[in-house]
């Protein structure tokens, strides 16, 4: 997954700036109906039951690390727009974004589900 602006700019300023960086407690996956960039936001998916799922990963080797947990996300009441994109971002709601990819396109029908299994999410800075 390619990182965020965001966290381009956290990780130089901590690393040769000496400007403390704060990691977040929890790290959460979204799914997007518009894809974010490394500088804008996309357009995260909404309603009938959506919220991020907190996710956590392995520890790092040679600069990656993989998600060692299923996540599921699951619709209640209507559909869900078609999801594009996923994101690891730093709070439940709202913050920012972290890390950033384009999926398959995933369609959720109403009372259906979308789950990321174990490893299915790769994080690195090689």
């Amino acid at each position: 997954m390619p990182i965020s602006n965001y966290l381009a700019n956290a990780m130089i300023n901590a690393t040769v700036r000496n400007t403390a960086y704060s990691s977040p407690a929890n790290v959460w996956v979204g799914l997007y109906s518009t894809a974010p960039t490394a500088s804008t936001a996309g357009t995260e998916l909404s309603g009938n039951g959506y919220s991020r799922q907190n996710v956590t990963f392995s520890a790092p080797s040679a600069g990656v690390a993989n998600s060692n947990v299923s996540v599921t996300f699951s619709a209640t009441g209507n559909a869900w727009q078609p999801a594009v994109a996923t994101a690891i971002l730093d709070k439940s709601t709202a913050g920012n974004i972290l890390w950033f990819s384009t999926i398959t396109t995933q369609v959720v029908l109403a009372s259906g589900n979308i789950t990321l299994t174990s490893g299915n999410i790769t994080l690195s800075v090689t």
